[in-house]
């Protein structure tokens, strides 16, 4: 067997291991499996005759290409995404591929991308290799073109912003994870009962206009429990891309298709029940909340 058929056998060995690097990366699988596409490319005109680990070596190269695309991407920055995108259908709906349904349809997977997108392209490419696929510094170092030790503070700068920092002890924090997950199955659920049980009396939703965009009747401002309840369960397509995050320090919520956010939910819990929710659909907006994970993977 020559080179190129060995590199062929074991790029598709490994094409699975890559793939779920470039999704996790990139946030989309489209673009990952252009990124895969890329690797086999690159690893082709490169050869493989000298190369003592293959697998890590198609990793870095695919960390390199998908390092390009970030980069690429950061240049021309897309727009949020719109709120036609909430009519597709649900990830389970559209793919039978398992690696898109834990990416994009695990609950932990889309806040993940979401934080992810906040990071600048060389952290998210330290932070995704090291944590999420424990590929070493020194190979880290060697794609986004540092030293092992500024590839190690890279990593450690992108977790302290992926972990968020929390304005309430964690027990605090506990219970305003309990109310919100609570909030957010009634949601899906389209159950009433449910949400009043977390909404307090006097509830107030408010809303800018962008997250009323293709609803030209919703107020902006809605005031009591059975009134917000009645609205979250008439908007129960949202609620199934809605997941837990910390949202400037509180447990909220990021409504975000296929890990594109759309809307944030700044929810104010006291006791055991949500007092207000702030939906937040303005980029400019957007682009100053300070977002976490609510449980970091």
């Amino acid at each position: 067997m020559d080179d190129q058929a060995r590199l062929a056998e074991h790029f598709d060995r490994t094409r699975g291991h890559l793939r779920a690097v470039a999704v996790r990366m990139l946030g989309s699988a489209d673009e990952a499996d252009d990124a895969v596409q890329e690797t086999w490319l690159r690893a082709c005109r490169a050869g493989s005759g000298s190369v003592r680990n293959p697998t890590a070596w198609l990793t870095t190269i695919t960390g390199r290409v998908c390092l390009d695309m970030l980069r690429s991407r950061s240049r021309r920055r897309e727009d949020f995404a719109d709120p036609a995108d909430l009519d597709m259908p649900a990830p389970h709906e559209e793919s039978a591929d398992p690696a898109d349904e834990v990416v994009l349809a695990d609950s932990v997977g889309l806040a993940l991308l979401v934080v992810l997108d906040t990071l600048g392209p060389a952290e998210r490419a330290a932070f995704v290799l090291h944590d999420l696929f424990a590929v070493p510094f020194d190979e880290i170092a060697v794609i986004v073109d540092r030293s092992p030790a500024a590839a190690k503070k890279l990593a450690s700068r992108a977790r302290r912003r992926v972990r968020g920092t929390a304005g309430v002890p964690s027990s605090g924090l506990a219970g305003q994870r309990a109310v919100v997950d609570a909030f957010l199955a009634a949601s899906r659920a389209g159950d009433l009962d449910g949400l009043l049980a977390v909404l307090a009396p006097d509830v107030v939703r408010r809303a800018d206009p962008f997250a009323l965009r293709g609803q030209p009747t919703a107020p902006a401002q809605v005031r009591g429990a059975r009134a917000v309840a009645e609205e979250t369960r008439a908007n129960a397509r949202r609620a199934r891309f809605a997941r837990t995050a910390l949202v400037d320090g509180a447990v909220g919520a990021v409504v975000a298709p296929r890990g594109r956010l759309l809307f944030v939910l700044a929810i104010a819990v006291t006791g055991d029940r949500i007092t207000s929710i702030d939906v937040i659909g303005d980029p400019a907006r957007l682009k100053r909340v300070r977002l976490g994970l609510a449980d970091v993977p």
